[in-house]
């Protein structure tokens, strides 16, 4: 599929921000007046910031909120009605620790459920897909929550967790690519069974369904070779969860945390750009492609 700059800009950025949502909600860092404040913004300006991009991949954004009305079955409402729980919840929960120097223990704890709630809507929105195999995993809810958290913890200092965390969530990674790589194979789904004429006979195209480029082929159909896509995976780990522990391992520093922050973004923008790049979706059987 194409991979659109403004939900990987979403997914990158708002689970970063709600994963520090979780953390700051626990308690850790245990922080109040501007330096809580310093921290809640960051955490806020990366998960509405997220939030806003994705609405550029709308084709008419001022309609956005007409999605919190599905909450009963679509999982991008869901998302939505979380999210917005998540920083209602999590806002007087910061301002109990900015203003009063009060840390409400329970809507922290609240907060911090609803963050990983709009983590976990969110993944769901692309676990659902029967059309996608690659992503209808149980992996890819547990590889997006574990991503956050992650990245949440290195933002809130919390280097023990990450440690941990960092790791578990780069062998998710790799099981998530592997199984994904026969995803598309293993569900059965072919040409014949797309026209449903497999009982005729075998199935072949006779012609492309359409003579020129149409959005399914630039928006469903998009293909990204072998060699680049190994190439990347090789980047988006080295930098998203390899080179963190290692310099997470170093004596601590402000600076090797920075560039461990950072490598880590740019680690998992890399990942997510593969998120969407390999995923075959069904419609390309009709194109003679997957």
């Amino acid at each position: 599929m194409h991979p659109a700059p403004s939900v990987i800009v979403f997914t990158t950025l708002s689970g970063l921000g709600f994963g520090l949502l979780v953390w700051l909600g626990l308690g850790l860092p245990a922080v109040s007046g501007w330096v809580a404040f310093v921290f809640f913004v960051i955490a806020y300006a990366l998960a509405v910031g997220g939030l806003m991009a994705s609405t550029f991949h709308l084709g008419h954004p001022e309609r956005a909120w007409k999605a919190f009305s599905q909450w009963r079955s679509s999982w991008l409402s869901r998302e939505g009605v979380c999210a917005v729980a998540a920083l209602l919840v999590m806002g007087v929960y910061a301002a109990g620790l900015v203003f009063f120097d009060i840390r409400l223990a329970v809507v922290g704890l609240i907060g911090a459920l609803l963050s990983v709630a709009t983590v976990f809507t969110t993944s769901m929105i692309y676990a659902q897909l029967t059309t996608v195999p690659r992503w209808k995993t149980p992996l890819t809810p547990a590889l997006l929550i574990a991503i956050s958290l992650a990245g949440g913890a290195l933002l809130a200092g919390q280097v023990s967790a990450a440690l941990v965390l960092i790791p578990v969530a780069g062998v998710l990674q790799i099981l998530w690519w592997v199984r994904g790589d026969g995803a598309f194979g293993q569900s059965g789904t072919t040409m014949a069974t797309a026209t449903g004429l497999g009982q005729i006979g075998q199935v072949r195209a006779f012609e492309a369904p359409h003579t020129g480029p149409n959005y399914l082929l630039r928006e469903l159909v998009f293909q990204v070779g072998r060699k680049h896509s190994l190439k990347l995976r090789g980047i988006a780990f080295g930098l998203g969860y390899a080179l963190p522990v290692l310099l997470l391992l170093a004596p601590f520093t402000h600076i090797l945390a920075l560039i461990a922050v950072i490598a880590h973004v740019a680690g998992i923008a890399a990942s997510r750009w593969l998120f969407f790049a390999e995923a075959e979706h069904v419609v390309g059987l009709y194109y003679g492609k997957r």
